[in-house]
């Protein structure tokens, strides 16, 4: 491999791999949507076979996954990668790449033979002590199916950052579609016959087949498995002093999410299934921005460390940064508007404590999108114990808001949103804090009169969500995705057209790429064969 060949290879540019990652992304948070709507609607939130169960079998192996692994996919690997193929060195790739996928593949083993074997204790004192008997007995039989889940997702997260790193994104970005699909079809498939036990039976077929799509997309590239770790080698020994920080870092988010469905299960019947189902719908924006448009910047990020070039990565990163804060802005806004019409179409039935939950979650919406980009930038400087320290702050803070907010006399299931959302603008702030005092030249003025003239723009779009609402209320009989469906676009649409209108008359350069998109669509000559 020489630089030569290398540019003469097409280049990908942000907005091409964002477009592919947020149409997938998008794709994958409907059909996650219409997985839980589908759980929701086929099992109880009462009895042994109820959601509440199948919700808490996912804590679990959830948090070691994240745990043990995450921290090393992406943030703590990529940017070594990036080096390695900077320098045109793709053989030692294979080997950092191999060497990795043996060390965590034995330890995530280990853990899914813990998991197979102490599933009922662990769901019984850690995530839901708060579940009745039959209930426990059905999430440790879920838990148990998805133990060996953590160990096929590292796999494919591994092959997967190879692959980002080296500029292919298709195979990534389409796997997790499978995962989704599989647990839809094992709804329809196992509910009459074993019941919400086949949901998990679902999950693990589904993870094996993400590995499968995944291993799709290492053709060509000349990958070469090596069945040893090499403990010598230096970049080795990088990644597993960036790992551990990382690591917590990912853990500390998931031990909030075990705290607070260990607080819902000691609430009213059906609170881990409501919280849940709010929360899925909080994260669909922010992995459909934040997560989609942060990975696809992250290669070109930590390429800009590995060329020496600061003040590109500085350029590159505000450009991102503004961007995600200009969409993310009327997201927030509509999420906070649509709030009941959502929940009604998570719900079948139709729940008012969704909806307020999920209204409580729409400031986490915006600033979880912002830190997707936020924490990257000091993960592309090789830096995962920043973000860790600060994440250890805010998940105390977030446990005692949580306790404290949740009491029947205060907010209920409803405090564990709010403390959510209040913890997740501490966080961005305190590492915005950060950046600024180890760059003084990162937010400059025009970027910080871009963000004052954003936030001008948001006000109108406030304004044009909450005259729509007051026109289109949701209605007691409203019902269906047809009549709840047209309404949320109706809503959204104007919503986000005034904010793009707006945008324009203000001059804000996030603006142009959509009218030039849009300009090239309507003004395309069509060429006809004559």
């Amino acid at each position: 491999m020489n630089s030569t060949d290398d540019n003469k290879k097409p280049r990908l540019s942000i907005s091409n791999i964002a477009g592919l990652l947020v149409a997938t992304s998008l794709t994958g948070q409907v059909l996650g949507f219409l997985r839980t709507k589908l759980v929701n609607a086929n099992f109880p939130t009462t009895g042994p076979h109820s959601t509440d169960a199948y919700f808490a079998a996912f804590n679990i192996p959830d948090f070691f996954f994240f745990t043990l692994a995450a921290g090393a996919l992406g943030v703590a690997f990529m940017p070594v990668l990036s080096d390695r193929l900077y320098r045109h060195n793709r053989k030692s790739v294979w080997e950092l790449s191999a060497s990795l996928m043996n060390l965590l593949a034995i330890i995530m083993f280990f853990v899914a033979i813990v998991m197979l074997l102490f599933a009922k204790p662990l769901i019984r004192h850690v995530v839901a002590p708060g579940l009745p008997p039959a209930q426990l007995d059905t999430a440790a039989q879920i838990m148990r199916l998805l133990a060996f889940n953590p160990l096929l997702f590292t796999i494919s997260g591994i092959l997967a950052s190879v692959q980002q790193t080296m500029g292919r994104f298709f195979f990534y970005a389409i796997a997790p579609l499978f995962y989704n699909v599989t647990i839809i079809a094992s709804i329809f498939i196992f509910k009459n016959n074993i019941g919400l036990v086949g949901l998990g039976l679902g999950a693990l077929i589904g993870a094996i087949i993400q590995l499968g799509v995944v291993a799709c997309g290492l053709w060509q590239t000349g990958f070469h498995w090596h069945p040893h770790i090499n403990w010598k080698s230096k970049d080795f020994k990088t990644i597993l002093h960036n790992l551990p920080p990382r690591s917590l870092d990912q853990g500390v988010d998931q031990v909030e999410n075990i705290v607070e469905t260990h607080i819902a299960s000691g609430l009213a019947v059906g609170s881990i299934t409501y919280y849940n189902n709010a929360f899925i719908l909080s994260t669909a924006p922010i992995l459909l921005i934040g997560t989609a448009i942060s990975t696809a910047a992250f290669p070109r990020l930590n390429a800009r460390l590995s060329q020496g070039r600061p003040d590109l990565f500085r350029r590159d990163f505000l450009m991102v940064l503004r961007a995600m804060i200009w969409i993310s802005a009327p997201l927030a806004v509509v999420c906070y508007y649509a709030r009941g019409y959502l929940a009604r179409l998570i719900y079948t039935n139709g729940n008012q404590q969704i909806a307020t939950i999920f209204g409580f979650l729409c400031l986490a919406i915006f600033f979880r999108i912002l830190y997707a980009i936020i924490s990257r930038w000091f993960y592309a400087q090789k830096d995962t114990k920043t973000p860790l320290f600060v994440s250890l702050f805010t998940i105390a803070l977030n446990v005692f808001l949580a306790v404290t907010l949740s009491r029947p006399s205060a907010y209920g299931v409803s405090g564990l949103a709010l403390a959510q959302s209040i913890v997740a603008m501490v966080e961005v702030f305190i590492l915005a804090t950060i950046m600024v005092v180890r760059d003084h030249k990162l937010f400059d003025i025009d970027f910080l009169d871009g963000v004052w003239r954003i936030i001008s723009v948001t006000g109108f779009s406030v304004v044009a969500g909450f005259i729509m609402i007051s026109l289109y209320p949701l209605g007691f009989n409203d019902r269906g995705i047809l009549t709840l469906g047209s309404k949320l676009a109706l809503i959204a649409g104007v919503t986000f057209g005034v904010h793009v209108g707006v945008s324009a008359l203000f001059g804000l350069e996030e603006v142009r790429p959509v009218f030039a998109r849009l300009k090239k669509i309507i003004l395309k000559p069509i060429k006809l064969d004559i």
